[in-house]
Order: structure tokens, then C-alpha cells, then sequence
């Protein structure tokens, strides 16, 4: 699998390519990414969100609309596509399949994994391709989502820390801010994080 990241926007959002059997799957085009993704494309097949912010999604209408692509979107976090407080003129975009709770689905033989960890806001959730995790703004490198937004929980992120720490496997981490790390090294730091909450 290649992947390939561009930051977008004022906040540094990263938009992925992950580009498997020369099938490309994009993965939260944030803000202005067409433009990116149009250079570095040749046959996408599915936009993935992580979750529901503005900077992940600013640019899944416009996506999908050029390419005429499917949208998935974790369903919790459908209503947060339609307006932003925090950016009121966010596009909207309507998902064409909602996935709820921990989901699995194959597109053109590509196995994928969602999984649901609540916290930053109602449906985040990590995305699961191959040895790759795609983990949104629920994890970090030696960091975990705020939970101070409307919509966040910070019971539901103890939860998903917990849940998160009894992974028994590793993959690397590509993160929506900011660099690449590992379950085993994040799982490390979950009891630092679990007593900050």
C-alpha cells in the first residue's frame, strides 16, 4: 500500500491517499484538498471520514461530486456534515453509507476497518486499512483529541482509551495532525491520558 499526506488548511489537516492494486481511497479531504487530490489520484474509489469536524470534511461534497465517488461517514457524526458552529461556512455533504459502531467493509477487494472510539466528538473512529490506522483526532503522536468541543465526551474518550489499550496488535498510525506513530507506542502513554480526563 502506498500513502501519501497532504496538511490542508489553517489547521493542518491531513488528507490521505491510500493507494492499493492502483485503487485510491481517500481519506478525510479537508479544506481546498481537490487540488491536491487531483494531482496525486488515477482511480479513486471511496472517500473515508474519521469524524465529523469541519477540517476533515470541508471538501467531501466537491470530492465527490468530481469524481462521483461514495462517501462513508461514521452515522453519529452525519449531523456535524450539514453545519459547523466553528466554521459556519463549511459545505455541507450528505454521506452515501452510514457506518455505525466498529464496521467492516470491502471495496473492490479491499478489506477495511472501522472502529469506533466516542470521545473528541460522537462518531470518531479510526479507519483500519491493511497495516495502516487511520486515526482522525482520536489519537496522536503522544497525544489524544480534546474533549472540550460541543458534542465531545470525555467519559466516552476514557472508554475509548481503555478499549484502545487492549489492542493486541500493531499497525502504524497516520494521524489527522501531525506525524505517523504506533498502537504500541501510544498504547504506552493511555494511563497518562485516561488520569488527565
Amino acid at each position: 500500500m502506498k500513502i501519501q499526506v497532504q496538511p490542508m488548511g489553517p489547521y493542518q489537516t491531513n488528507c490521505y491517499i491510500a493507494t492499493i492494486d492502483g485503487k485510491d481511497i481517500i481519506i478525510d479531504p479537508g479544506m481546498d484538498a481537490l487540488k491536491w487530490i487531483k494531482e496525486h489520484v488515477t482511480n479513486p474509489i471511496a472517500i473515508l471520514n474519521t469524524h465529523g469536524h469541519f477540517d476533515h470534511v470541508w471538501s467531501n461534497d466537491e470530492v465527490q461530486e468530481f469524481y462521483n465517488i461514495p462517501l462513508y461517514t461514521p452515522k453519529d457524526d452525519v449531523f456535524l456534515l450539514q453545519s459547523s458552529e466553528m466554521m459556519p461556512g463549511l459545505p455541507p455533504s450528505t454521506p452515501d453509507y452510514e457506518l455505525e459502531g466498529d464496521a467492516e467493509l470491502e471495496l473492490e477487494g479491499i478489506k477495511i476497518k472501522f472502529r469506533h472510539f466516542p470521545g473528541h466528538c460522537p462518531g470518531c473512529s479510526t479507519i483500519e486499512i491493511e497495516d495502516a490506522m487511520f486515526s482522525g483526532d482520536f489519537i496522536f503522536e503522544r497525544s489524544i483529541g480534546r474533549c472540550d468541543f460541543p458534542f465531545s465526551s470525555p467519559a466516552d474518550m476514557v472508554d475509548s482509551l481503555q478499549r484502545f489499550k487492549k489492542l493486541d496488535y500493531d499497525k502504524t498510525i497516520y494521524p489527522g495532525h501531525g506525524g505517523p506513530t504506533s498502537i504500541k507506542a501510544e498504547q504506552a502513554n493511555v494511563d497518562y491520558w485516561i488520569n488527565t480526563l
